[in-house]
């Protein structure tokens, strides 16, 4: 097939010998099977941002580093070179996600080499050497579906464990291989500390994942291990061997103590009516009475 002009320059540097076909066209980027000497491998061409369908919303771009503060500012500004800036830190998130994971042990494709907005990587395949499938476009029997719910929680824990958040975690960007599943699509990510929405992400993520699973294994659906694994993580407890039940106890209520405070400050200004009326019922005949407070008029 005709070579992408994105793919030329890894030809012109021998990390490429041919582009062999398309393999998918996602909202943020194309994917290509190459051929690099005798090995089979994925090009990853990331979009343009004015022709992807997925937005960079801001929840997921908070906490990442950026070179420096110039660099932040025009970012922050739109200018054309932050825009670019920008566009760069999109891109440079799930390479560096990718080999950040996949020196951690978690089951994502293995990175190569990123150039000119193209990212290099392995190949996942099934028995056959073919593209492997996604997640979605299998059927699972229960047995199946509880044995890969519970390697995915295993898998998210362990990014947990790394810092980061996968951040658009559901059945179309996991792969089914003969060895089990692995994720995919991590532009997404976010770091767990230094993001806000960094729990509700990871709370979404769980919960595709049960919702998914569950059509096959109902009782999945009624698991909790986004909170349980939360809380350990804040607890500076989360470890990748961690324990998980899928069960989790709300803790109590904290006190209200605004309502507290109020209700101390009415029982007072009671007790100050209460002693007021008594003063008054005890006052001596012919005394000039003093006009009563405020609330009691």
């Amino acid at each position: 097939m005709k070579t992408p002009k994105r793919i030329e320059p890894l030809i012109e540097d021998g990390l490429v010998d041919e582009v062999l076909r398309p393999l998918m066209s996602g909202k943020e980027a194309a994917v290509y099977v190459v051929r690099c000497g005798n090995e089979l491998r994925c090009a990853k061409v990331y979009k343009e941002a004015n022709k992807r369908s997925f937005r960079q919303a801001a929840e997921y771009q908070e906490g990442r580093k950026v070179r420096n503060s110039r660099q932040a500012r025009a970012m922050a500004k739109g200018s054309k070179f932050g825009r670019k800036e920008t566009e760069d830190a999109w891109q440079n998130a799930e390479v560096a996600a990718l080999f950040r994971l996949a020196s951690a042990g978690v089951r994502v494709p293995k990175p190569f080499d990123f150039l000119e907005g193209v990212l290099l990587m392995e190949l996942v395949a099934d028995e056959y050497g073919d593209a492997a499938p996604r997640l979605n476009d299998v059927v699972l029997e229960a047995d199946q579906a509880r044995e890969y719910h519970a390697f995915l929680i295993s898998q998210i824990v362990l990014m947990l464990c790394t810092g980061l958040v996968h951040g658009d975690l559901s059945e179309f960007n996991v792969l089914l291989t003969p060895d089990g599943p692995v994720i995919i699509d991590l532009p997404q990510a976010v770091d767990a500390a230094g993001n806000n929405h960094a729990f509700s992400m990871l709370e979404r993520d769980v919960g595709n994942m049960a919702s998914y699973f569950g059509r096959f294994a109902p009782e999945l659906k009624q698991t909790r291990y986004a909170k349980e694994m939360w809380a350990l993580y804040e607890a500076g407890t989360l470890h990748p061997a961690s324990v998980l039940t899928g069960e989790f106890d709300e803790p109590e209520e904290l006190a209200d103590v605004g309502g507290i405070m109020r209700e101390i400050e009415a029982a007072r200004l009671d007790e100050e009516r209460r002693q007021a009326v008594r003063a008054a019922d005890d006052a001596p005949p012919g005394k000039t009475e003093e006009p009563p407070p405020p609330w009691m008029q």
